[in-house]
This record gives C-alpha cells, structure tokens and sequence, in this order.
C-alpha cells in the first residue's frame, strides 16, 4: 500500500495521507512527494485548489515518524534528522506561502509534523473528532514544522501555554486559537471534497457553528500565567492556590521535558516579533539541528515509543535547573549549518 495517494480530481489536486494503521504518521519521502506535487501543480493552470485528507478514522496526521529518528539517533547519525528537518521545514514554508488555495480536513489526531502539512494552509476544516496539538515538548523537542508561528498568532499568550503544555484542542479550540478556520460535520465531508474538485473554488466550503471553545473561557487566566519570556518565570508566578486551567496546565508541564520547555518560550516569543514563517522555521531549526545530539529528544522518544514506559530521565530535573547558557546551547545561531531556505521557495 502507498503511504501517499497524489492525483489529480477535477480542477484539484488531491493528497490522501495513508497510513491509517500509523495514524497518518508523516515520513521523510511523504514530506518530498508532497513538496514536488505542490511544486508541480502551482504552475498547472489546471488545477485551481488543493486539498490534502488523511485515510482512516483515527487522524490526520498524527505527527513525524520518529522511530527512524530514534535509530539513527542510537547509531550517532545527526545528519539523518537534520536533513528530515530541513526539508520538512521548507516544505511548511511552501504551503504556508502557496498561491492557490489549499483544504485540509483536519480530523481525529492533527499533532506535530500533521500541523506543519494541515495547519499552514488557507483553508482548515475541521470536525466533531479533531484534536490538533503540538506535544513536542512533552519527548524533548520544541514546537517546530513552523508551529511556533502559529502559537505566537494565537489569542493573547495562548500560544506559550500550548506550546510548553502540549494541551490539546479540540474544533471549537482549534478555532479560536487560529489552527483552523471552519466547523463542518464529518459526515458531509465527502460531498465538500467533492464539489471543491468538480468547481475548483472555495466558495462550496459553507461552515457551521463550532463546540464553544474552553480556551476562550480561560484565556484571562491563561494570558496572566504565560506572559512571561522565561520558563522560570511562568513557574515562579505561579499562584499559591491553582485555579483549575493553571492546575491543569502545571501538571501537563511537569511532565515535560524542563530544557524543551524553556527553550519553546523564547522560539515562540521570537515568532511574535517577526510572524514571518522563514524565521519561525529558521529558529526552530536551531533547536533540532542540535536535537537528536544535545537535547532530551532520544530519551523522549524512548520513553514515548520504544520502551514505552513513560518515565523519560530528562536531563535536568526540573524547570529551575536549567541555566541562561542551558538555553542558548541549544538556540544560539547555527552560523554556517543555519536553515536556508534561499533558492527553494520557488
């Protein structure tokens, strides 16, 4: 079975993630094939859309395939995972900036490297099953695949807190968080795929009426926790008596990786300086370049997938043992290594 279906549907182009058996789990050859057919179909005059669906009931996408991460990680191979980053990175930058309209159906599980293929698209469209996340830091990685810019245009400080959380979102939160733009019931999804490839515009997307968003019911709570620019600094104000959105937020974090964590607060806080998606993946690259060889990243993963036992030995034990140069190890500038995109984005 092909892990990826590329065709062309009427006046579409149509991307079907598939494997449903791995949650849609994104590989390093699923990320270049669709690179090259949006690559293709931006200058075919023929297709006036794109839409990209998962196969299955279960996920979108529900993120990168770590496990060859994992292994070349074991055998000192640093270059596999950055060479995977770099053109996963290039292609987020893609769809972020594409000229044509493109249509993700967001459902069940859309998490790390899912959010980089369906989340920087124009039109997002979710349902009664969508759970979008970026739980990097929860195996010692940072948000990345451009997520720190979609966290630092969140409401607010809304961003911090799912970044270094990895709290998940369902439709209503999705949407009000700015990782998705519209409610439509799953059922009717095969009748919009449908008609968006015998038109070719998005006009036939008619959306319904969200799930009421919690996020927004705790977002002066939230913003007051999170408008901080350090790690440290979230925690030390922390209040003595928890309300019930910080107490589920200190409980997800503490069982986070401290050193992905504090570097997550600077990378999404430089996101909101630039809201350029060539610096957010350009800064993220920072962290991962480094990842697989400095960071808490392989015991992550371990902990997450290979042994599964869930009981990651981070290297610092918590949020107050990481240091100013702790962070800057692993988000100082890469010099020559730096993520260029240059030449690429054509």
């Amino acid at each position: 079975m092909m892990d990826i279906i590329i065709r062309k549907s009427g006046k579409a182009g149509h991307i079907t993630l598939n494997r449903p058996k791995a949650l849609n789990a994104l590989t390093w050859e699923m990320c270049t094939a669709i690179e090259d057919a949006i690559d293709v179909w931006r200058d075919d005059d023929a297709v006036k859309l794109i839409v990209i669906d998962g196969a299955g009931d279960r996920a979108f996408c529900s993120g990168g395939d770590i496990a060859d991460m994992y292994a070349s990680g074991q055998a000192r191979d640093y270059d596999y995972g950055r060479n995977f980053w770099r053109d996963e990175y290039r292609l987020n930058a893609k769809l972020a900036n594409y000229p044509k309209p493109i249509v993700t159906f967001l459902h069940g599980f859309t998490m790390g490297g899912g959010v980089g293929v369906g989340c920087h698209a124009s039109h997002r469209i979710v349902c009664e099953s969508s759970q979008i996340a970026m739980p990097e830091c929860g195996i010692g990685l940072v948000p990345d695949v451009g997520g720190t810019l979609l966290l630092a245009n969140a409401p607010g400080f809304l961003g911090t807190y799912l970044g270094v959380t990895g709290d998940r979102m369902d439709a209503g939160d999705a949407i009000f968080a700015g990782f998705a733009d519209n409610f439509v019931a799953q059922d009717q999804w095969d009748g919009l795929k449908l008609a968006l490839c015998e038109t070719g515009t998005v006009d036939v997307i008619a959306p319904q009426s969200a799930p009421a968003s919690q996020l927004a019911k705790s977002q002066s709570i939230i913003d007051d926790a999170f408008a901080y620019d350090h790690l440290s600094e979230i925690y030390s104000n922390l209040p003595t008596i928890l309300p019930a959105p910080l107490d589920h937020a200190k409980k997800l974090m503490d069982r986070n990786s401290p050193l992905a964590m504090a570097c997550a607060v600077p990378l999404i806080n430089a996101a909101r300086k630039t809201r350029k998606i060539e610096d957010a993946v350009e800064h993220e690259y920072r962290f991962t370049h480094r990842a697989v060889e400095h960071s808490d990243f392989i015991e992550g993963i371990r902990a997450a997938i290979i042994d599964r036992d869930r009981s990651p030995q981070w290297q610092h034990a918590s949020w107050a043992d990481i240091t100013a140069d702790d962070i800057n190890q692993m988000t100082a500038p890469l010099g020559i290594h730096a993520l260029n995109l240059a030449g690429d984005m054509t």
